[in-house]
């Protein structure tokens, strides 16, 4: 239940106009969270409710056409994160494989969808300056993709762990009083 809470509130943060927040979503941390904790059998379900707001997102909020194939590889991107989450997360979450997943999921995103953009696009000449100035441009962004993936994920994962913890103090301190 708890991921599909989290699948809810990655939604709201995508579809809600966030434009001073430059790419502080919770689309990230809920990926890797999901992949860690549903079993793939159930992967698609946050893969379609990604592609209806990339969808909705890309037709009425930008007024743009929708060109399905322009989305492939941010698609491929969702699907690589969850998997991400459930080779690193699943079985043992320490700290080094969370910072890996937290670092990993958006800096493959900046390098393939920039990388995506300046072959794809108009915007960046299609030389190595070009291609350095895209990712350039998208620096805020990344920062900030890294800055909400690790707070989603630390709060998603983090959260049941201190609960746990508090219930076993507390537990723990009951029988100490008898």
């Amino acid at each position: 239940m708890p991921a599909y809470l989290l699948l809810v509130l990655a939604i709201l943060t995508r579809v809600v106009p966030h434009h001073g927040w430059l790419n502080f979503t919770a689309v990230g941390g809920m990926l890797l969270y999901f992949g860690a904790r549903r079993p793939w059998r159930e992967m698609l379900a946050p893969l379609a409710a990604l592609m209806v707001a990339d969808y909705c997102l890309t037709v009425f909020a930008y007024h743009y056409s929708f060109v399905w194939t322009a989305y492939v590889t941010t698609w491929a991107w969702y699907l690589a994160v969850m998997a991400l989450g459930h080779i690193l997360l699943k079985s043992r979450t320490t700290w080094l494989r969370f910072g890996a997943a937290v670092v990993l999921g958006p800096t493959s995103f900046f390098l393939i969808s920039n990388y995506a953009v300046w072959v794809g696009g108009t915007m960046y000449p299609r030389t190595l300056a070009g291609l350095a100035t895209c990712y350039a441009a998208a620096i805020p962004f990344y920062r900030n993709d890294v800055l909400s993936t690790t707070i989603v994920a630390g709060l998603a994962f983090g959260v049941p762990v201190l609960l746990r913890k508090m219930r076993l103090d507390r537990d723990a301190s009951t029988v100490a009083a008898r």
